[in-house]
């Protein structure tokens, strides 16, 4: 293979922002609901997400800021502090996509993409009805990043919600979910074929792995 080698220092913003979300994928979508506090429910897709850790279970979110200003999740977590986190898949994409534009902040996504949502049982925001899979979290830290342009905020998850069309109560179907992910620029990517490996084991104080039988 050739390689063609781009350093960052000289890159505009532009750029960087192409780079790393072209060379970063596939990625998890957050499709997130918050509100303000005049109750005004927000939603919006963000693809640099994903979980942190599991005791407590934790996801984090970075969220730019658009020419100087807080997008509305953003403005919203700093007000309310929750927020749920709503799995899209290949039937909502095209309205997890349509919420990702540029809106008004007294506007909701939700009444004007005709959104059902549903009452969480812990935080303020709403889930996602069609989502078969809705987290309820609440923000723990923020972390400014880089430049400040980002910020990243670290949340607890406090409530799972998946439908049983796609749970057992232990196992999640993955194939029956058609959960999607983000490319670079408009573009996503579906699961396609499965492939499934034998789990590897290392041996505590060996360099030697073991498959199980």
């Amino acid at each position: 293979m050739k390689f063609r080698t781009l350093h960052v220092d000289g890159m505009d913003a532009a750029m960087r922002y192409r780079m790393v979300t072209s060379c970063v994928l596939p990625r998890p979508i957050a499709w997130t609901v918050t509100q303000d506090g005049n109750g005004v429910i927000n939603v919006a897709p963000f693809s640099s997400y994903n979980y942190i850790a599991h005791s407590p279970p934790m996801v984090a979110i970075n969220i730019a800021s658009r020419e100087g200003r807080l997008k509305d999740t953003a403005r919203n977590l700093a007000a309310i502090r929750e927020f749920t986190v709503n799995m899209p898949t290949e039937e909502t994409l095209r309205t997890m996509h349509e919420t990702s534009g540029e809106y008004e902040s007294h506007v909701s996504e939700a009444e004007i993409h005709g959104i059902e949502m549903l009452p969480s049982e812990i935080v303020k925001p709403p889930r996602i009805a069609a989502a078969p899979i809705q987290l309820e979290c609440r923000l723990v830290q923020t972390v400014p990043l880089g430049t400040g342009v980002n910020v990243l905020y670290l949340a607890d998850i406090v409530a799972f919600h998946l439908s049983e069309e796609i749970f057992d109560g232990r196992h999640v179907d993955v194939a029956k979910m058609r959960p999607v992910a983000r490319l670079a620029g408009p573009n996503y990517a579906t699961i396609g074929e499965i492939i499934h490996l034998q789990p590897v084991f290392t041996i505590p104080g060996s360099a030697k792995r073991k498959t199980p039988p």
